[in-house]
């Protein structure tokens, strides 16, 4: 998620929050690391500490509550010790950072090596990492620095960037002026990279499942 100082910064944050800690986090196409312009990175954290407090946390089936269980202890047990990783490496713990049982409180972290777990492998969980940038391409190819690349959500009100975002990203889907985790199901779903090959969506698994055949007729 990269978030440039033109955009509607109370609207990025509400949206990196949902696709952040939604499903607790249990999404291949969550929100998990942001990069903001130095221009609006410190509103920005601000604004989304803000945010993520006030998540409802606990059954998701109760209507306020966004961020519920993992699958597992196991899996709350993996994030804990992810983030006591960062934090020993030097990472600072903006919110959350705590566990409970099947439960990880929402969670944003700075500072975090670029070697982290949570930065260079798939959290899967309700953690977030968060840092700063003053050069757009620098942003563009601090996003490709991963052996990942499934989506990413680029806020910018410059076309321009928009084009160049997606002309240098190396992901499956640039979404622009929201965040990763939106998908339809008629869109050629998929990524780049250790994310996978191919394509979802119903003409892209058609065509998975069609097998071409062709038919050359020369003159005699």
């Amino acid at each position: 998620m990269i978030v440039e100082p033109d955009c509607d910064i109370e609207n990025a944050a509400q949206r990196i929050v949902t696709g952040a800690f939604a499903h607790a986090g249990q999404v291949c196409i969550k929100v998990q690391r942001v990069f903001a312009h130095d221009q609006v990175a410190a509103q920005l954290m601000k604004r989304l500490v803000e945010l993520t407090e006030t998540i409802g946390v606990g059954d998701p089936t109760h209507e306020e509550v966004i961020c519920g269980p993992l699958v597992s202890e196991d899996a709350a047990l993996r994030i804990e010790a992810w983030v006591n990783e960062a934090r020993t490496q030097g990472a600072n713990v903006i919110c959350g950072g705590e566990r409970d049982g099947q439960f990880y409180r929402p969670t944003w972290l700075t500072d975090v090596h670029e070697e982290a777990k949570v930065c260079c492998n798939e959290v899967f969980g309700p953690v977030g990492v968060f840092f700063r940038y003053q050069d757009f391409e620098a942003a563009l190819h601090a996003v490709n620095a991963s052996e990942y690349g499934l989506q990413c959500g680029v806020f910018t009100g410059s076309l321009p960037k928009a084009m160049q975002a997606f002309e240098l990203l190396e992901v499956g889907a640039v979404i622009i002026n929201d965040i990763p985790t939106f998908r339809v199901d008629h869109m050629p779903y998929g990524g780049v990279k250790a994310s996978g090959l191919g394509r979802e969506g119903p003409r892209y698994v058609i065509e998975e499942y069609t097998e071409p055949r062709l038919l050359a007729l020369k003159p005699r």
